[in-house]
């Protein structure tokens, strides 16, 4: 590597990923500036942060603070961990140019957020996209109710930009949501009429969730890794609660596709292209394409992928990169959801929406217990090279539960 280092700044270490694109680039001696929303973000007890600060007070000022530590810092890669922060940044590019920015334009990421322009995109590569309809009206509903097979699952194509209106008409934006009859679905989709904004309706897709991702620049794919999710929260689909690195030679087929995908879209830089995989009938189904780093980023880190840095060398300092070869098997637990994915299995099996899936509580716990002495058990916080944010974060749920008691 023969580029000097520059500073890194992270918008966003109150997460396991911010906390991890910390402990990767802090590992290969890049000095780290983190932004979090206070000074208990478990970022803030890293080793391997330089300098912590408390994010600034409205859109506005984030960005007049970032100018300020750009003119203070030089050059620097700049990271942003949520899709709110990246449309943020992305507004104020012109103002943002002094650092080197870790995400991709406004462009690309409309792109993906787009659920039927990513879908649209996957048909022409090859990639199965499970049948999905978007209705304009409650005549239009009761038209595809007719024609569907259930169940269905319900998901907004993009949700940030209904959000506000859902919110102003008090109307629930469900990530995803469940219906077994065209009854439960239109009971569902009424109160959506008076904003004529509807959310997409979805053939149901068996089997469990796979992740592919990929370091995209000019076209090319510089690092890939996947995984599969073992558990997810809640129960019957979500996110990661538990996942496990799958080698390189397996789906290799549905990776090509996936670069394929990526390329159809001119992505550039990570992404996430998450399906829905069969293991019964081999096939993948797509469900969506995250542009930003990922909730279960700690795992390709702990398995060897080191995404945070390989982008930081290839878009921050320009060089060539190859990637090393990941371990497969790894398995990575994020303690919380998966502790209260237990106790749903356990005592609230009413209570998953998923009527398709059912869990032996025995076994549930005892895998439970067992991924505590597994070797190759990893976690989303919990590092031994790097103890307090562990001790940190146990701590702030600590004064949170305490906090509420005395209320």
């Amino acid at each position: 590597m023969g580029a000097a280092l520059l500073p890194a700044v992270v918008l966003g270490i109150d997460t396991p990923i911010g906390l991890t694109i910390i402990r990767d680039l802090g590992q290969h001696g890049v000095p780290v500036t983190g932004i979090g929303w206070s000074a208990g973000a478990i970022g803030m007890a890293s080793r391997y942060l330089a300098r912590g600060i408390v994010r600034a007070n409205g859109p506005e000022a984030v960005i007049d603070q970032l100018v300020a530590l750009g003119r203070e810092l030089g050059e620097a890669c700049l990271f942003a961990i949520s899709e709110s922060d990246i449309t943020l940044l992305n507004r104020h590019r012109e103002r943002l140019s002094g650092f080197r920015l870790m995400f991709a334009d406004q462009a690309r990421m409309a792109s993906v957020l787009n659920k039927e322009q990513t879908y649209a995109a996957a048909e022409k590569v090859g990639i199965r996209v499970p049948r999905t309809e978007q209705v304009a009206s409650m005549a239009d509903a009761e038209k595809v109710g007719s024609e569907l097979r259930f169940p269905v699952v319900l998901k907004w194509a993009n949700p940030n930009e209904v959000v506000r209106a859902l919110s102003a008409a008090g109307c629930r934006l469900d990530k995803t949501h469940y219906c077994y009859s065209r009854a439960e679905l239109l009971d569902y989709l009424r109160p959506y009429e008076k904003t004529g904004l509807y959310p997409l309706i979805q053939e149901y897709c068996a089997g469990y969730g796979l992740g592919q991702f990929v370091l995209m620049k000019n076209g090319v794919a510089h690092a890939t890794f996947q995984h599969r999710r073992v558990h997810e929260w809640p129960p019957e689909g979500g996110f990661s609660s538990l996942c496990e690195s799958v080698g390189a030679e397996v789906h290799a087929d549905q990776m090509a596709r996936s670069v394929a995908l990526l390329r159809e879209l001119d992505w550039e830089g990570i992404a996430m292209v998450e399906y829905r995989h069969d293991p019964a009938t081999g096939e993948s189904a797509l469900m969506e394409i995250n542009g930003r780093f990922w909730g279960s980023l700690p795992l390709a880190y702990h398995a060897g992928a080191q995404f945070p840095w390989l982008m930081y060398r290839l878009f921050g300092l320009g060089e060539q990169v190859v990637q090393p070869a990941y371990r497969a098997g790894v398995r990575c637990r994020f303690m919380i959801p998966e502790t209260k994915r237990l106790l749903r299995i356990l005592f609230q099996q009413d209570r998953i929406a998923d009527r398709q899936v059912a869990f032996a509580r025995l076994p549930a716990l005892a895998g439970y217990v067992a991924d505590f002495i597994r070797p190759r058990s990893k976690y989303y916080v919990f590092e031994w090279k790097d103890r307090a944010p562990f001790f940190h974060d146990l701590k702030q749920m600590a004064g949170g539960v305490l906090r509420r008691l005395r209320r």
